[in-house]
């Protein structure tokens, strides 16, 4: 039976202790309106809910089996979804994809050592390495012709340092948007192959892409890429079930497996929740339906977010995302200094974004807006930061 579904439904976040909706607590403004963190305002797909509260009617909470249709429901996913062709034997769970970053730089790399990342770009990436004795080489992110491209010239100079040892990329790419082509993320894993770099690809977007675009895993390049790639994923972006804590690390190489595997053991952290491992299982089985009508949801509020900007705040510009439902917008003609500008969107606008300079560098001057929400959210924000614009 096919379910449809009503993004459109208002539902009080505020009385869920919601981290997004805490606008007090995070920003000082009670009213701003929450469009920043990766979390959408729509309830998960019917099967999901259905399953954890026939689970949570047993009453008993005792500690999980990982089963075999939990390894199953991945390999279905990806091949399904992705034609890639995973094995059981590479599949670690992990509690969360920030973890697993960090599970990642420990395992594969030791105090001292370099690793790239590509800035402007997720800001947990910079702390995995830094708060765990890690250097940081910042290949930083170009502009050409409209749009975020990798900067191999400078990457392959960087590769030669001989303190360098892993490359986190995010793919797709948060805050910028870009869903990598093909021939990008080969010749980023041909590079990283040749300097003995271990490529750790954050691909917890990849089921959020736009017509046009095709997310391919960097793993299903070729065996040899496959063999010096750690992929991180979860349903958390896909689904909305980032507070079920479930995801998985796909590892191909026996070797970067272990000392992974190894990492999670010496650490206590590899162990999953019921309801997490219930609610991955249960959205890669049965929330397809869900995920195709959200994907056009999505489409469309990003045609509203840019036509808006377009038409009535032209000295804005947007960086339409390919994938994910981050929206990256150019504030630089404001002419505001980082903390004006931050002063700004909260004050004068009433919004709740995310910095852009908390991305690191290229994100001065940039804020980046969560579309995952109701439409007439989205209108109501973008109404408030045209007048705040046309009061400068």
């Amino acid at each position: 039976m096919t379910i449809t579904y009503n993004f459109d439904e208002i539902i009080d976040r505020r009385a869920s202790d919601s981290l997004k909706w805490a606008t007090g607590t995070i920003f000082g403004k009670d009213d701003a309106i929450p469009l920043w963190v990766a979390d959408m305002d729509f309830r998960a797909p019917q099967p999901v809910i259905d399953a954890i509260v026939e689970r949570a009617r047993q009453g008993i909470f005792g500690y999980p089996l990982r089963s075999s249709s939990f390894y199953q429901s991945v390999i279905n996913w990806f091949s399904r979804r992705h034609n890639w062709q995973v094995e059981k034997s590479w599949i670690e769970p992990n509690p969360g994809v920030v973890t697993a970053l960090t599970i990642a730089v420990l395992s594969c790399t030791q105090p001292g050592d370099k690793v790239i990342v590509q800035p402007p770009v997720y800001f947990p990436f910079f702390h995995s390495v830094k708060n765990n004795g890690r250097q940081l080489i910042e290949n930083r992110l170009k502009i050409e012709n409209g749009r975020y491209v990798m900067d191999y010239e400078a990457l392959e100079t960087q590769m030669k340092d001989p303190r360098a040892r892993m490359l986190l990329l995010c793919s797709p790419h948060n805050p910028v948007g870009r869903v990598w082509t093909d021939e990008e993320l080969r010749h980023l894993a041909n590079l990283c192959l040749q300097n003995n770099i271990v490529l750790v690809s954050d691909e917890i977007h990849c089921d959020l892409v736009y017509s046009g675009h095709h997310h391919t895993p960097t793993a299903s390049l070729s065996p040899e890429i496959a063999q010096n790639t750690i992929t991180l994923v979860s349903p958390s972006k896909t689904f909305n079930l980032a507070g079920l804590n479930s995801s998985i690390a796909i590892i191909a190489n026996p070797e970067l497996r272990k000392r992974y595997a190894n990492m999670t053991d010496s650490t206590h952290i590899g162990s999953s929740s019921i309801f997490g491992l219930l609610g991955l299982e249960t959205a890669y089985n049965a929330g397809e339906e869900w995920l195709e009508q959200l994907l056009i949801y999505l489409e469309c509020n990003l045609d509203t977010l840019e036509n808006f900007i377009q038409q009535r705040i032209p000295r804005l510009k947007l960086y339409r995302p390919q994938g994910t439902y981050l929206a990256w917008l150019d504030c630089r003609e404001l002419g505001l200094g980082p903390v004006e500008l931050r002063n700004f969107i909260l004050k004068q606008a009433g919004l709740g974004l995310n910095d852009g300079a908390a991305f690191g560098s290229g994100g001065e001057g940039f804020q980046r807006i969560n579309v995952a929400c109701r439409r007439a959210l989205l209108k109501q924000a973008l109404d408030q930061l045209e007048a705040a614009v046309n009061s400068l």
